[in-house]
C-alpha cells in the first residue's frame, strides 16, 4: 500500500496526449507549427508547445537572454494575458531541416506590447518538426 502514491503521481502521465505525428514535410507545416505555438501561449498549453520544442531548443530572446526548452515551458505555464498575432511568416525546407522567419505581435486588451522579428528553426524527426533554435529580435518603435 505504501507504494500507491506513485500510481496516482503516473496516472496523469497514461492520460496525455502524445505528440502529432505524420507531419507533412512542406513550408504550411512550418506556418501550422508557428501558429499552434501562438495558440499555445495564449491558452497557457504546455503539453502542445512540449510537442514543437525539441528536447534540445535553446531561444536567443530579445533581451539578449538564452533559454532552455525547461525555462521556456515553465514561463509559458504562467504566461499573461496575451493575445499573439504572426505576420510575413516565409518558412523554408532543406530535406528534414527547416527555417521559418515572421513578425511576432503581442497585444495586450486591444493594446500593442512587443512586435519582434522572429527566426526559428526546424528539424523533422519521430514524423514530426521539433523547433530546436529559436531567435527574437525587438523591431524599433518606427516599424511597430
Amino acid at each position: 500500500m505504501k507504494h500507491v502514491w506513485w500510481l496516482l503521481l503516473l496516472c496523469p502521465l497514461a492520460y496525455a496526449s502524445p505528440c502529432p505525428t505524420g507531419q507533412t514535410k512542406d513550408e504550411g507545416a512550418l506556418v501550422q507549427a508557428e501558429e499552434t505555438w501562438a495558440q499555445a501561449l495564449e491558452k497557457q498549453d504546455v503539453a502542445a508547445l512540449a510537442c514543437i520544442l525539441a528536447d534540445e531548443f535553446e531561444e536567443a530572446g530579445p533581451a539578449g537572454l538564452l533559454s532552455d526548452r525547461s525555462s521556456v515551458l515553465a514561463r509559458a505555464a504562467q504566461h499573461s494575458d496575451v493575445h499573439y498575432e504572426l505576420a510575413e511568416l516565409h518558412a523554408h525546407l532543406y530535406g528534414d531541416f527547416g527555417y521559418i522567419r515572421g513578425v511576432g505581435v503581442a497585444k495586450d486588451h486591444g493594446r500593442l506590447k512587443a512586435k519582434t522579428l522572429f527566426t526559428d528553426v526546424f528539424v523533422y524527426r519521430d514524423g514530426r518538426w521539433q523547433c530546436v533554435a529559436g531567435h527574437d529580435s525587438f523591431l524599433p518603435p518606427a516599424a511597430r
